[in-house]
């Protein structure tokens, strides 16, 4: 990668080019890795190293925007002069408060592992062949991916702002399949030798062999222990339907008209915090403006939501809280680093008092039905199993779901003593949640599968 100095002398000859007011230049690069395999065997190996460059340009109340995909100068001139020049063809944008001004940007320390940086493809490969030997020891098959990545962003501004940041991320995710089955694992961390492909393999290879031959159940109203990447799937997609200011503002959120009431059960409190340790640490936001923890529900009381500058000029009192996204876009803040609380519930804890009810590890093809309402649909995948008398007795077909997750939150009756930590492949959001009991979820279809 690039580095500090390089980068900041790009965007300071970027800055020094432009016309404009104000002028904001952000440039996100990316050097990742990806080792896929299917069948017990690699089958890809793949390396790319890429920039991005988005020019913000200000002429009074009006916001032109460009960007490129190289950082030679004469990409660079061309973005901020498109910038400038469109600058003055937008309309106006009558709440625009201006590019922020600087700000302490706090140290967060652990965000980067030179060893994922710099790993080799065949630590990868190794990482892989230990998968697949155990999923053939038993007659199966392992698929999957191995991503690292070495990430670094620069955000740069006429009024003197200069932010940098690099960090690093590796994934593992491994699929293991029978004729009729499937069992699903994955691992997220900064550091690549904190994931395990062994623990891995095992958690895989006993899905998949204890849903072998999966019995049919009716839809219905289940009891249900949903495992973390399933419940990491809801946060994500809960965090995109009502945690902005920006939906908050239009009524378009569940949040909306909720702040002080309680809106999940007591035990629930999720929060966004970019300088947490334990998650994927990241000092600011890509306006530069350092990110502040925010509690969004606090014991099932709906607390708080996330700002960007233009969201938060918008309300009065208001400031930004660090949330903003890619410029353009809508909503213009979200929370990329969602916390979910833990409880106080084992495994079994959690198994012992379900009569009749659904295992679930993970959600797939998962679309909103409703925001206001918090709904979503979905099919359960790689893993579903029935519960009878506090013990799992058979793997089961797919379950089609459409369930407000609120409401589901609101029958959550127990919550894991632990946590675990989810990537989002592709981007900078990432979640740390447990897994949880609810009474009652709704499944609305049967598959055959």
């Amino acid at each position: 990668m690039l580095g500090r100095d390089e980068l900041l002398a790009k965007a300071e000859f970027a800055l020094n080019r432009s016309k404009a007011d104000e002028t904001e230049v952000v440039i996100f690069g990316s050097r990742s890795y990806l080792t896929r395999f299917t069948g017990n065997r690699i089958h890809q190996n793949a390396g790319e190293t890429s920039y991005g460059v988005t020019v913000r340009a200000v002429r009074g109340k009006r916001v032109g925007l460009s960007s490129c995909t190289s950082i030679d100068g004469s990409s660079i001139v061309n973005a901020v002069d498109d910038a400038f020049e469109l600058a003055g063809l937008v309309p106006e944008t009558p709440e625009f408060p201006g590019l922020p001004a600087p700000e302490p940007v706090p140290e967060v320390p652990g965000n980067y592992s030179r060893r994922t940086a710099e790993c080799p493809p065949d630590l990868r490969a190794a990482y892989v062949s230990r998968i697949a030997a155990m999923a053939a020891d038993k007659g199966l098959d392992a698929a999957g991916s191995f991503s690292t990545a070495e990430l670094e962003l620069v955000v740069t501004n006429s009024r003197g702002l200069k932010a940098y940041a690099s960090l690093t991320r590796a994934r593992l995710v491994t699929l293991v399949m029978s004729d009729n089955s499937s069992g699903y694992a994955e691992a997220s961390a900064i550091d690549i030798g904190e994931i395990d492909p062994t623990s891995l393999a095992e958690t895989a290879v006993e899905k998949c062999l204890m849903s072998r031959n999966p019995i049919s159940v009716e839809p219905g109203e289940y009891d249900v222990i949903l495992e973390e990447p399933a419940v990491s799937e809801m946060l994500l997609y809960l965090a995109f339907m009502g945690f902005s200011a920006d939906s908050y503002q239009t009524g378009q959120s569940f949040m909306s008209g909720k702040i002080g009431q309680k809106i999940t059960g007591e035990n629930i409190t999720i929060w966004d915090d970019g300088t947490d340790p334990s998650g994927f640490p990241m000092p600011f936001d890509v306006e530069g403006v350092p990110k502040k923890k925010v509690v969004l529900i606090e014991n099932g009381v709906a607390r708080g939501v996330v700002y960007s500058s233009l969201a938060a000029a918008r309300e009065p009192g208001k400031k930004s809280t660090g949330h903003a996204i890619f410029p353009g876009m809508f909503p213009s803040c979200l929370p990329t680093n969602i916390f979910m609380a833990p409880g106080n519930a084992s495994r079994e804890d959690m198994l012992g008092s379900v009569e009749k009810g659904l295992l679930v590890t993970r959600f797939h093809y998962v679309n909103i039905v409703h925001p206001l309402l918090s709904s979503i649909t979905g099919m359960t995948r790689d893993g579903t199993f029935l519960i009878r008398n506090g013990k799992i007795v058979s793997g089961t077909r797919n379950l089609r779901f459409t369930q407000s997750i609120l409401e589901a939150l609101a029958r959550c009756d127990a919550i894991s003593n632990c946590t675990k930590l989810f990537a989002v492949e592709g981007g900078l959001a990432a979640v740390r949640c447990p897994s949880v009991r609810i009474r009652g979820f709704n499944f609305t279809g049967a598959t055959e599968f």
